[in-house]
């Protein structure tokens, strides 16, 4: 065997290695997350230096641990970007701050994290769920989740408040960062009175909206009864318990952000009822991630291709590509879509009525 081929076959099988053990990585996460040592470094903003055995003394201040496997823990994240390490030249233990990525984990000052939440809910189900993954391929009609909690996603938790709490707060720290970016480049909220947030959660969305565009006199924030049950006061907003593969309240404009991941034939009901909430020459302004053409090797690319396979293991839903929306909303009666690409993940979907 040649040199090169010899090379290539090396490189194969660390490569196969590194895919093989890539589970360590969401389960070093969630450990780094329970134990809350983003929080800890961050303090504030400092990002102070710590090592593990420092961070240790933040997590049982009356001794204990041990600060080995945090910091075995701690550098295979460093290696993922995570942390970033500094190896002390006179034999000094290693300290970790946090890098960028890192950053998103912490809390802010609004207490949200615009990573943490969201990272724990994918991997509290896809850890009990991924063994079953290859169940969809074999009868599509599986679900992974409804075989392991005996019933689908949303009804699960909404009978489960901690479950139902911690959804909340991921959709949250999903949505406040995405936001801020639609808020500061798209425009299409112009000449809206009263608008209508499909999927709205506890609203979070439509306050910011309602923040920056003062026109617009009324929000409705429509979802699940179980889910607007708690919601909290906000000016300007009403808060409505429905269904909307039955029907959508009526509105001006019709907002809805990362909803349209069902089944062809839900996503096309869903759009008929918004079709139907709309007067002549309204809109659904849809905020999806849009699915690339072709399957390079990018991080937006591995990004939302890994979202995809979460959402046919949890959901038996999925992501589509610009193309698919198009047919989508024109079997749904919608005349033309938009595309407005302004974020690293979500994409901002105009149907014009």
């Amino acid at each position: 065997m040649e040199n090169k081929d010899i090379e290539r076959s090396k490189s194969a099988r660390l490569a196969i290695l590194e895919l093989a053990n890539m589970i360590s990585v969401p389960m070093s996460l969630m450990a780094v997350l329970r134990l809350n040592i983003p929080d800890i470094i961050w303090q504030d903003g400092a990002n102070i230096p710590l090592s593990a055995i420092q961070i240790l003394e933040h997590i049982i201040p009356s001794g204990g641990g041990d600060a080995e496997n945090l910091q075995r823990i701690l550098r295979l994240l460093t290696s993922h970007g995570i942390f970033e390490e500094q190896i002390g030249t006179d034999g000094s233990p290693r300290k970790y701050s946090l890098t960028e990525v890192g950053k998103t984990l912490a809390t802010d000052s609004e207490g949200l994290s615009h990573a943490a939440y969201i990272l724990q809910h994918h991997q509290e189900e896809l850890l009990r769920t991924w063994p079953l993954l290859h169940e969809v391929v074999l009868d599509p009609t599986k679900e992974p989740f409804v075989i392991v909690n005996g019933e689908p996603g949303y009804s699960y938790y909404g009978k489960k408040p901690g479950m139902r709490q911690l959804m909340q707060k991921a959709m949250s720290g999903l949505s406040v960062p995405f936001m801020k970016v639609i808020l500061d480049n798209y425009d299409g909220f112009k000449g809206v009175e009263r608008l209508v947030d499909v999927g709205g959660c506890g609203g979070d969305c439509l306050k910011m909206i309602l923040q920056k565009h003062h026109h617009i006199r009324q929000g409705i924030n429509f979802d699940l009864p179980e889910f607007v049950a708690n919601a909290p006061d906000i000016p300007g907003v009403t808060h409505i318990g429905g269904d909307m593969y039955k029907s959508v309240p009526a509105g001006d404009a019709i907002f809805m952000k990362w909803i349209l991941t069902w089944s062809d034939n839900e996503c096309k009901l869903i759009l008929e009822n918004c079709y139907k909430a709309l007067p002549a020459g309204g809109k659904l302004i849809a905020c999806e991630p849009l699915l690339p053409e072709e399957s390079d090797d990018s991080c937006r690319t591995h990004t939302l291709l890994g979202a995809d396979i979460f959402l046919m293991t949890m959901y038996k839903g999925k992501q589509r590509t610009e193309e698919e929306f198009n047919q989508l909303g024109l079997s749904a009666g919608f005349s033309s879509l938009r595309a407005f690409y302004f974020d690293y993940y979500f994409t901002i979907l105009e149907f014009q009525k």
